[in-house]
């Protein structure tokens, strides 16, 4: 990992942009940063065991083109340093911590997943931080299924094993042709960088998210309706990590919410339609 060096304008692919580190309360968190500087930042959650290499290149090269952004590793995940924390709560606080050390007064949230219900509680817990938010991928705390996310992988995950398939390719894309061929090409785009990949998460801080997930679809709902910022939803029609009906509670509980669904999509509904995905953004971030 190197400091925070330079400027990075538009141009610069994710799949060449340099690991950078900043210490955050004496801990070095791994980020990545792109894209032309001033205006608001758009800072990017990525999933379950997710590190810097998981990020979709498409998307953040498509929202590169006209934002600043910033994908960035959990603690204890990838090349950040300390423990993975087992609770959403605590990552959020991360997260706050880090757009401060960063120099930001506020952002945009782009949260898939896990990184949606951090996004949530960071919109929450630091009113005025967030300028624009954007879930994906994810559901309330306290949403339906979301305490089974375990026992709905790892069946797949082993099955990922035995076939030699990343489990992502059933995980997060439906079994149709159309699922298929994008889980083809989107982990052929994951493997685009061919230098200085991001370490991978450790079996340990793997399951530590997972109980930090567990906590979130068993703890309280949250008043979602106190998000009183631009919220953009997006999703596919059949997520089975994350059930899509999640998606349809938080745009019915968040006032003025716009809801997207992709058809014949899955968990990565984002990733499967990531041209669409990135026009559709660029314009909520932009109106």
């Amino acid at each position: 990992m190197t400091k925070p060096v330079g400027n990075l304008g538009p141009g610069v692919r994710y799949a060449d942009a340099p690991n950078l580190s900043i210490n955050v309360g004496g801990t070095a968190f791994a980020y990545r940063d792109l894209g032309p500087r001033g205006g608001i930042p758009v800072v990017l959650l990525n999933h379950w065991g997710a590190v810097l290499d998981n990020f979709d290149p498409r998307i953040v090269d498509g929202l590169a083109s006209r934002y600043r952004v910033i994908a960035t590793d959990y603690r204890g995940i990838g090349g950040s340093g300390g423990t993975a924390p087992v609770t959403v709560d605590e990552m959020a606080r991360d997260t706050i911590a880090l757009i401060d050390a960063l120099g930001f007064r506020q952002v945009d949230l782009l949260g898939f997943s896990l990184g949606g219900f951090v996004a949530q509680d960071v919109a929450l817990n630091a009113p005025g931080l967030v300028r624009k938010l954007i879930l994906t991928g994810t559901g309330p705390a306290g949403g339906e299924g979301i305490d089974k996310v375990g026992s709905v992988s790892w069946p797949l995950i082993i099955k990922g094993m035995l076939t030699f398939q990343d489990p992502k390719f059933y995980l997060f894309f439906t079994s149709t042709a159309n699922g298929r061929r994008a889980a083809k090409a989107f982990l052929a785009r994951l493997k685009e960088r061919k230098t200085e990949r991001d370490k991978e998460p450790t079996p340990r801080a793997f399951l530590r998210q997972l109980k930090a997930i567990k906590g979130w679809g068993r703890q309280p709902p949250q008043n979602l309706a106190a998000i009183k910022i631009p919220v953009l939803i997006a999703n596919g029609d059949n997520d089975i990590m994350v059930p899509t009906v999640n998606s349809i509670d938080m745009a019915r509980r968040i006032s003025g919410a716009e809801l997207v669904i992709y058809e014949d999509a899955g968990h990565g509904g984002i990733f499967q339609h990531h041209e669409a995905f990135v026009k559709k953004a660029l314009s909520f971030l932009g109106a």
